[in-house]
């Protein structure tokens, strides 16, 4: 019985270190990782680990981003940020998967969802490699628009390096040799484009995640303009030609 219980927390720290080193696996060796994906080996527990790993790195990113703000801020940008990633795979990943079949795919659900899993993952890691940078910024200037800019700019690096990976997943994972591979292509390139979009919209509807430090903690706020001409009037402000109100 004692042994029982000074074994349970072993166990549970074996399991929390497995599901962790999944990214030095991804990173080390891409190939292998999804060469294993398309055999169908471990999907589920490698779907579980990168899950794990990306609400962690995202959430614990997130509380750096909003501590410029608030407490209250900080614990909402932490549960934000993973919702924000996620609620865009569950909006995107059926149109991937049906348009994959339509031209001729032979990848299974799972799969597809492991793969564009891994683009996410890598995303996280990387947001999270980038923490410091952002609580630098963070301790050294008091220019919101700035440091919303500086996030994000690091946002579309990470994205953009995860999305690398997925383009570089699907065509493993895929057969090139079957009939329409060049045509699933360009609808994975297209349907790039669609994420993005459908996650910088969802960033918008969700927002804040930093909050004006003059401002008070809101939790949402009123949808009105969008995330493109945001980011346009935060560099006229740091260039000087206008005034965010």
């Amino acid at each position: 019985m004692a042994n029982s219980t000074l074994n349970a927390p072993a166990t549970t720290r074996r399991i929390s270190v497995q599901d962790y080193s999944i990214i030095e696996k991804i990173l080390r060796n891409r190939n292998a990782f999804f060469n294993e994906i398309r055999e169908g080996i471990g999907l589920a527990e490698k779907m579980k680990a990168m899950l794990v790993s990306s609400i962690t790195f995202f959430a614990l990113y997130g509380a750096v981003m909003g501590s410029s703000s608030s407490l209250w801020q900080a614990l909402s940008s932490a549960v934000k940020l993973p919702i924000l990633f996620l609620a865009t795979l569950v909006v995107c990943v059926p149109s991937l998967y049906f348009f994959g079949l339509l031209f001729g795919s032979n990848q299974s659900l799972g799969q597809n969802f492991a793969v564009i899993m891994t683009a996410i993952t890598v995303t996280s890691v990387l947001l999270l490699s980038c923490a410091p940078i952002t609580l630098f910024f963070l301790l050294t200037t008091s220019q919101y628009q700035f440091f919303k800019l500086l996030n994000v700019a690091i946002f579309s690096l990470s994205g953009f390096l995860g999305i690398v990976f997925l383009f570089q997943g699907m065509t493993i994972v895929s057969s090139p040799e079957k009939e329409g591979a060049i045509t699933r292509n360009w609808v994975l390139i297209f349907w790039m484009f669609v994420y993005a979009f459908v996650g910088s919209q969802m960033a918008w509807t969700i927002r804040p995640f930093i909050g004006a430090p003059e401002a008070p903690f809101e939790l949402f706020r009123q949808l009105n303009g969008n995330f493109y001409s945001d980011v346009l009037r935060s560099f006229g402000e740091i260039l000087g030609l206008l005034i965010v109100r």
